[in-house]
């Protein structure tokens, strides 16, 4: 062989050898991954599915007997599902009803009702597993159990499912990642419907129903239908009370130890609520001081008022600490309550916790979850009182307004208070700017509904003494009525001055070395509040308190109410 046909072989050879070499890396790179692997939950027994997520915690039982962790509900079902370690007990709320299951016990409570549970709250190590039958007769959630798998998938009411089919007519794989090279977590049957649940540039992000998730080009899919989750749920029985004239008109009638002489009560046109301190909690135990009054109440209804009795915790942190701690101290004082407006016939309670520790934050709005449902299935209102949000723990910020809010037919701003009584520096008792700030607070940062949200209008003011003592301006205070202010107006013959920065009258005048100020409550001011009422749309005002007014104030709130 010469040299030149030997190097003609030998180039051909190479060539070849190249071609093949060429043609096999090609086929490594255009052939799908045939590599199998377990889908992420693969170590659960029973995985739980809601929006293409998994829970990290298998289910257990079956069908009627199925159970699901209690950290799973509270994330994905409803967050106010409590576990009272006090009682070992499962609470669960909702707008009509309270259930209390305790732990392995088949005997549950349903409004304090005896009721039969077909299987028991379970306590394992890695937590409580609540039975699934008894919670969806209270809230709106759909359960799919694949029969091959046992996999469950969550629904919610109103969702919906977008269904596809899968086209092809052999098994297609479903991919972890949207690449043909990704490894197969599952295979799709011909003709199989799976749901949509994502879509990344040519792949859809689809699960089955016995539980895989992964993805697979859209060409092989057909979009099919869409299913909304539709579910028979048990329409609420209670009618919130509304105001005929659409605002609420609400005053405060301060009950200490004698309830008034009714006889002495002058008219109120407009008025359509009294709410009397009748009730607080006595002690540690959850017992009720009651200083009620059927005679008001007649007298009340007499002039077509209702009555929506108030119900304070004393300002009492540690008793209030105690009787909101457990289930069976805040269902005895709800206990209490009920037989007070059934006894007097009541049309409502008002909520006045004040002083109340952070740490108890929730533990309140559990007792008005469990409280509202009771009263509301009795016809009663139920209402709350609320400081204006500040930085002050135990008079602000252990109110968790947006929960309350989402529970109570109204919510009172006591938009009141900006200079306390004992405040070391004189000041308006509630100008308008600063209550105006109160109320947008609440609106936007707490997004609490207008329709619900009531104005808490002061009827007093405060009588301000500033004087130097060692050369320190001192001040000290003390309450006046609207009479009280204008009886000192008539004899010091003063001419109140309109300050703008306030939004009200204002006087003061000298007794030797000492400056006295009043920062005056008047139709004015009560205007200028009825203002903002209309501005925000506000539900309506509640007055702090009656007695403290003038006579021709009412009119004036009568007027100046948007209708």
């Amino acid at each position: 062989m010469n040299s030149t046909r030997k190097f003609i072989l030998i180039t051909t050879l190479g060539l070849g050898m190249f071609a093949a070499g060429a043609a096999a890396y090609l086929v490594q790179q255009l052939a799908p991954n045939r590599e199998h692997v377990e889908p992420d939950y693969h170590e659960l027994s029973k995985p739980v599915f809601y929006e293409g997520q998994y829970f990290q915690t298998s289910a257990i039982g079956e069908k009627e007997g199925l159970k699901l962790p209690l950290e799973l509900l509270q994330q994905w079902i409803d967050p106010t599902i409590i576990y009272e370690k006090s009682s070992d007990s499962v609470i669960v709320t909702t707008k009509d009803n309270v259930l209390r299951m305790k732990t392995t016990e088949l005997s549950a409570l349903m409004n304090e009702k005896p009721i039969s549970l077909s299987f028991p709250v379970e306590k394992k190590e890695e937590g409580l597993y609540l039975p699934v039958e008894p919670l969806k007769q209270l809230i709106p959630f759909e359960i799919r159990e694949s029969s091959t798998t046992g996999a469950i998938l969550l629904f919610k009411q109103g969702e919906v499912i977008h269904w596809g089919k899968y086209t092809g007519s052999k098994e297609a794989a479903l991919r972890t990642e949207t690449t043909i090279k990704a490894p197969i977590v599952s295979e799709i049957a011909p003709n199989e419907q799976i749901m949509l649940i994502g879509s990344e540039g040519d792949w859809y992000k689809v699960q089955r129903e016995s539980g895989p998730i992964g993805y697979i080009h859209k060409k092989e899919i057909a979009e099919d239908h869409n299913e909304t989750i539709s579910l028979q749920t048990q329409a609420s029985t209670y009618v919130p009370w509304k105001p005929i004239t659409g605002k609420l008109n609400m005053t405060w009638e301060h009950v200490i130890t004698k309830n008034p002489d009714t006889s002495k009560i002058g008219e109120m046109p407009g008025l359509q609520v009294v709410s009397p301190t009748w009730f607080s909690v006595a002690d540690k135990e959850g017992r009720i001081s009651n200083g009620a009054d059927a005679a008001y109440v007649k007298w009340a209804h007499d002039h077509n008022y209702q009555v929506w009795a108030l119900f304070s915790n004393g300002f009492d942190a540690d008793r209030t600490s105690r009787v909101l701690a457990t289930y069976d101290l805040r269902m005895k004082m709800i206990k209490q309550l009920l037989g007070f407006a059934q006894t007097y016939k009541l049309q409502g309670i008002n909520i006045d916790f004040e002083n109340v520790y952070l740490k108890d934050k929730e533990n309140l709005v559990q007792f008005v979850r469990e409280m509202t449902p009771f009263m509301h299935a009795q016809g009663l209102s139920v209402s709350i009182d609320v400081t204006p949000k500040s930085s002050n723990e135990m008079w602000s910020m252990f109110y968790d307004r947006p929960a309350l809010a989402e529970v109570v037919d109204y919510m009172m701003l006591m938009a009141y208070d900006e200079y306390w009584a004992t405040s070391p520096k004189s000041g308006s008792v509630s100008s308008i700017p600063w209550t105006e700030r109160s109320v947008a607070a609440l609106l936007t940062t707490d997004k609490i509904p207008p329709s619900k949200l009531v104005l808490g209008v002061p009827f007093y003011t405060r009588q301000w003494t500033e004087e130097t003592k060692n050369s320190k301006l001192t001040a000290t205070s003390k309450t006046l009525t609207m009479a009280g202010t204008q009886a000192i107006i008539k004899e010091k013959k003063l001419t109140p001055t309109f300050l703008p920065e306030t939004g009200q009258n204002y006087i003061e005048y000298k007794e030797g070395d000492k400056l006295i100020r009043i920062w005056m409550e008047d139709e004015v001011s009560i205007k200028a509040r009825l203002a903002l009422v209309e501005k925000y749309n506000l539900a309506g005002i509640a007055s702090w308190r009656r007695g403290f007014e003038e006579s021709n104030v009412w009119q004036v709130v009568k007027d100046g109410l948007p209708k």
